[in-house]
């Protein structure tokens, strides 16, 4: 099995290097930078499964970094590692298609935790595929193909359409989703899914294809029929 790589990305050294010690002890593999100019670079030549991203670097930023990566690779997970908790700063987060936005400070065990929920989660039958309306699904490219044109989607948004896949024409509950893929429904997170749900609105140009919102209750994917 692939050994998953872990750029950690975070200028406070000493603790840095206590996370990557800890993490490496769990079996991952982890290259550090010390700052997001340094990260970036890293990243070109790394390919890392993940990155965690602190936010507040000198040179570059994460987030002016998660967005410079956004911009040709939807698929690496990024986890934001920040002491900026307000609202704002994680609403922007997750526009930037951060998979997860995790508060400083916090434990080194809740990290492993949530890593380990990521990556067990991407194991899914390679041949597994969905067709909806005229459109194909592939949950482990995380991609859908409609009209000859193929859009890459997030691990995060990945997730969330499979389960309404799964459930085609039934209602999915807004906290199932949030339970399963966030870990719980609190309102960041429930704010959290609307921007992706969004996002995969934008992604499915088949008009077959909707997803339609039940208020306070949840989603519905319809294809037409």
């Amino acid at each position: 099995m692939k050994r998953i790589k872990i750029l950690l990305v975070d200028d406070d050294l000493k603790n840095s290097m206590l996370l990557k010690r800890f993490i490496e002890a769990d079996g991952y593999e982890v290259v550090y930078a010390n700052n997001g100019k340094v990260g970036l670079e890293i990243y070109q030549v790394e390919h890392p499964d993940l990155i965690l991203l602190d936010i507040n670097m000198p040179e570059l930023d994460g987030f002016e970094m998660a967005r410079m990566i956004r911009q040709f690779d939807k698929r690496v997970v990024i986890f934001f590692l920040t002491d900026r908790t307000d609202k704002v700063d994680r609403l922007h987060g997750f526009s930037l298609r951060g998979n997860d936005y995790i508060p400083k400070p916090f434990y080194p065990e809740e990290l492993i935790a949530r890593i380990h929920e990521r990556f067990d989660s991407l194991t899914v039958d390679q041949d597994l595929e969905y067709n909806i309306g005229d459109t194909l699904f592939r949950p482990n490219l995380s991609s859908l193909t409609y009209a000859g044109e193929t859009h890459s989607l997030s691990v995060r948004q990945t997730e969330i359409l499979q389960m309404l896949a799964e459930n085609i024409g039934r209602l999915v509950e807004r906290d199932e989703i949030l339970e399963r893929i966030w870990g719980d429904a609190s309102y960041s997170n429930s704010l959290a899914l609307n921007v992706q749900i969004s996002y995969i609105r934008r992604l499915l140009t088949d008009p077959k294809i909707s997803i339609v919102s039940i208020k306070k209750k949840g989603y519905i994917l319809s294809d037409g029929n």
